[in-house]
């Protein structure tokens, strides 16, 4: 296979994945069998694509509505009856703190008559920060930092997230109480567990103030005292806990899974098999260090190129983590691709593309990157260690040194990490 159709079928690939968790789309079944309420209908949002599904609601349902919406910076939509506001992420500001404010005192005094319809998606965790009483906003940055070099992965990291808020872990659907409150989610987490999706703002919460504190100390965070203090007062039953399963006051929530990683591998696959490419499906939950799963799925890739025959392309999801400890510009898609180019060690019939499908991998507005069996080879050309820039973790410098950084610009949606090595020997 040429490097130049090899490169496009990449692509191909990664695009069909997106286009199945547009808002516009997936929404649209959910949409037409929405039935308008007696009452108000208030929308409400937060995520990397929630001002693209108020925008699919907007324009697809023609009954009165009225709302607020809060995504990242860069992701907004033009909507005429519900509000847009941008903030920070991942880790949050205070416009994403003040909107947070605004969208918990919206919710609140409605009517057993009235509809909130919540637009949730990955990345509503930083952005719906409104901190639990007692806490500030500077509290809640400098523990999402710490956890976010910590190597935690993302259902410890929500966890705390949701004993330092006054919103997540079901608390705001509790707020909108008596009114239906039906929420529409696109899954950015493994196994799709709406509790963990945005730290579950509208769904029952599984996880306690201990569970937080357990998790701090297995990753040595040192929180501010005031943090310590709250969940410790949490843990000893003084501060409420976030609603737990079978609670009564969520008895009138219901929560629907609009897109989900595996549906979005799903499409990839029909289109690799459209091009005559056989498929390994790895699943769309796979976790760990980054580095350590593109190392094994090299070893993958080699193992099947050395058998010949038909190309193969390995598809994966999921959210991987990087342990920071270098000064790089990380990432764990262009972490987990480099470590993949090092083990893969110049083979012939070999190529890979990791990316995140909000188009933002790590804190760069680059989405992952791309590799070819000559990427060693060009590297070192230009004088460059892949194994010392692994260990600064420095994946995106290391890819756009070789222009092989994967940009999309915004996609307003989030389903995660999509992974895919082809293998044409």
């Amino acid at each position: 296979m040429k490097d130049a159709d090899a490169r496009a079928l990449l692509r191909a690939l990664f695009d069909a994945a997106l286009a199945a968790a547009r808002p516009a789309t997936c929404l649209a079944p959910y949409i037409e069998k929405l039935q308008p309420p007696k009452g108000r209908t208030i929308v409400i949002g937060a995520g990397k694509a929630s001002a693209a599904m108020a925008r699919a609601v907007e324009d697809q349902w023609p009954h009165p509505l009225e709302g607020l919406v809060v995504t990242r910076y860069g992701y907004g939509e033009a909507c005429r009856r519900i509000e847009i506001v941008e903030a920070a992420h991942p880790v949050p500001d205070d416009k994403g703190r003040e909107a947070a404010g605004r969208i918990y005192e919206r919710v609140q005094g409605l009517s057993s008559d009235d509809l909130l319809l919540c637009l949730i998606s990955g990345g509503a965790s930083a952005l719906l920060a409104l901190p639990a009483p007692g806490l500030t906003l500077n509290d809640k940055q400098d523990v999402n930092r710490a956890l976010l070099k910590s190597g935690a992965n993302i259902v410890e990291m929500n966890t705390v997230r949701k004993h330092l808020s006054a919103i997540k872990g079901g608390r705001l659907a509790i707020a909108a109480q008596p009114a239906r409150v039906l929420s529409w989610l696109i899954s950015d987490v493994p196994n799709d567990d709406p509790g963990v999706i945005g730290s579950g703002p509208t769904v029952a919460d599984k996880t306690t103030f201990a569970d937080a504190l357990a998790v701090l100390a297995k990753y040595r965070i040192d929180p501010p005292s005031a943090v310590l203090r709250h969940l410790q007062e949490g843990a000893a039953g003084r501060i409420e806990e976030t609603p737990k399963p079978g609670d009564p006051r969520l008895a009138n929530v219901e929560t629907i899974m609009v897109a989900t990683p595996k549906r979005s591998l799903e499409a990839a696959a029909t289109v690799a098999r459209e091009h005559g490419i056989e498929v390994v499906m790895l699943g769309d939950n796979l976790e760990g260090e980054a580095r350590e799963l593109g190392a094994a799925h090299a070893r993958q890739a080699l193992e099947i190129a050395r058998r010949g025959g038909k190309p193969v392309a390995i598809l994966s999801g999921g959210e991987t983590t990087v342990t920071v400890r270098g000064k790089g510009r990380g990432g764990r898609n262009v972490e987990y691709l480099l470590a993949e180019v090092i083990a893969a060690d110049g083979a012939r019939g070999i190529w890979g593309l990791s990316a995140d499908t909000d188009g933002v991998d790590g804190a760069e507005d680059i989405a992952g990157a791309v590799f070819t069996p000559d990427t060693l080879a060009r590297a070192r050309a230009q004088g460059r260690d892949p194994q010392a820039m692994l260990d600064d973790n420095d994946g995106h410098g290391f890819f756009e040194l070789l222009g092989d950084g994967l940009i999309t610009g915004p996609t307003r949606t989030n389903v995660n990490d999509f992974r895919v090595t082809l293998i044409a020997p």
